[in-house]
């Protein structure tokens, strides 16, 4: 006997655990003990990426309250990015995104460390090239000078999630192409082994489409979003590293808290 679509749908779907539950006489409105529950489920991996989340049927049923109450949960888990809906189908779990802070100029690696990821680096390319009309700009170099360009595509727990092309003056950028770059970051090195003192970094961030080249360094479709930082940082007052990022759209995003004072 064949099984109704609708019933094949509903056994695939995740149960609902309830082993945490809600409780009703608790001051934490009741949509908001549910998102905690879903939340914490989604990050300990209970319910893995794009896998189906409980119905809202189940979780009425489960938790013993309203369609409305459910759907606030929800909605709140969507805007944070945990959860995605399909029409007709239900909510689905995001594949997670991992995210470096504005708000502390630091490498990827040291970033992304700190918050237990895996990290490493391939070298693509390290060579002597003439410097755009940009690049000159902003190191201070007349139009047309020899720059030393490092192009690294960087993985995130052993996927790839950015490509970074960085120019330095010659000297400078000649040296750091002898250093371990797969596995140290550029600020690292010029910190703890040149002994300069990074201060500040001018950010400019922007929205592209990946071309051929970055489609197949990044595994992704080519014309998927990616974010393009141009990013230049000083030691004292002098510029001393030029930097185009391209991250994955769908990987990785920053975080930046601004107060109102």
């Amino acid at each position: 006997m064949k099984r109704s679509r609708s019933s094949t749908a509903q056994q695939a779907r995740a149960p609902v655990d309830t082993s945490s539950n809600v409780t009703p006489l608790s001051s934490v409105p009741m949509y908001s003990q549910i998102r905690e529950i879903i939340r914490r489920q989604v990050l300990d991996g209970t319910y893995a990426p794009h896998s189906q989340v409980p119905s809202e049927s189940q979780m009425m049923e489960a938790f013993g309250v309203s369609r409305i109450t459910v759907r606030q949960a929800l909605a709140d888990l969507q805007r944070e990015g945990l959860i995605f809906k399909v029409a007709g189908k239900g909510s689905f779990v995001a594949k997670p995104k991992a995210f470096q802070s504005l708000s502390r100029l630091q490498g990827f690696g040291e970033a992304m460390s700190s918050a237990g990821y895996e990290t490493f680096s391939q070298v693509l390319s390290a060579r002597r090239v003439k410097a755009s009309e940009v690049v000159a700009r902003r190191l201070q170099l007349k139009p047309g000078s020899t720059v030393f360009e490092i192009q690294r595509l960087r993985h995130l727990n052993r996927e790839p999630i950015s490509v970074d092309v960085s120019y330095f003056r010659l000297p400078l950028g000649e040296r750091l192409a002898r250093e371990d770059l797969p596995a140290r970051d550029i600020f690292v090195i010029l910190e703890n082994d040149y002994g300069m003192h990074l201060t500040h970094a001018e950010l400019q961030i922007e929205a592209i489409s990946a071309d051929e080249t970055l489609a197949r360094h990044l595994r992704t479709a080519e014309a998927s979003p990616l974010l393009r930082i141009e990013r230049l940082t000083h030691a004292d007052e002098q510029p001393v590293d030029f930097e185009f990022l391209y991250y994955r759209g769908d990987a990785f995003q920053y975080r930046l808290r601004i107060d109102r004072t």
